[in-house]
């Protein structure tokens, strides 16, 4: 999962960037607005942690202009706790979630967790498919209850096809989601991390669908 986190206070940015990563998510980042609205606009994003008071351009706006635009990627902001009316604006702006400064990074974890399941129409932090399950909250993967050991960007690519039941998804639409922008990617190494999965999951758990990507099929 790919999120963009927009922070211009650059000792909170890299505590956030380091909670994330060592959570699973690949992250890009912005410390302003004018760099977050350009990035909201042109790359893929499975969610947005959003502060409201950037320099160039204010949180809100930018938020007002990416669903002006119909840009629905889900956006959490970071509020101040005393601005009750920043919360207000922000959710009349398109905001999906906030959470008020200061905060535990767990909880923030957790609500970030929660917008890009319901984003997919999934309600439970655990996800299954067949036999395969995984939890998001500690990000294990079981088979029929045993453990599953993968690498970090195996884990990456299961993820989102299982945040994606039954959907078809591209090799270019992986690789946009598990490689951050400034990152050298190269959708032939997708085919490399497949291989490696279906190795370790059951026959026909990961799909090729000719000419269009891959689909997740219930693991027996």
């Amino acid at each position: 999962m790919r999120i963009l986190l927009v922070e211009d206070d650059p000792t909170l940015r890299a505590q956030l960037r380091g909670g994330f990563v060592d959570a699973g998510y690949v992250v890009d980042e912005a410390d302003n607005g004018e760099l977050a609205h350009f990035l909201g606009e042109t790359e893929p994003f499975d969610a947005v942690v959003l502060d409201l008071g950037l320099p160039r351009l204010d949180g809100l706006s930018v938020l007002r202009r990416w669903r002006a635009a119909d840009i629905t990627t889900p956006v959490l902001i970071l509020t101040a706790r005393d601005n009750w009316h920043e919360k207000v604006a922000g959710i009349d702006a398109g905001a999906d979630d906030y959470l008020a400064k200061p905060f535990h990074l767990e909880e923030l974890l957790a609500r970030l967790r929660a917008l890009i399941r319901r984003a997919q129409g999934l309600a439970s932090p655990l996800l299954q498919c067949g036999a395969l399950a995984m939890d998001t909250r500690s990000g294990r993967v079981t088979l029929s209850g045993q453990p599953v050991s993968l690498t970090s960007h195996e884990y990456k690519v299961l993820a989102y096809l299982m945040h994606r039941p039954g959907a078809v998804v591209s090799r270019t639409e992986l690789t946009e989601h598990i490689y951050a922008q400034d990152y050298d990617r190269d959708s032939n190494t997708i085919e490399v991390f497949v291989g490696r999965l279906r190795r370790k999951l059951p026959p026909g758990t990961i799909e090729t669908v000719r000419g269009m990507g891959y689909r997740l099929a219930a693991a027996s």
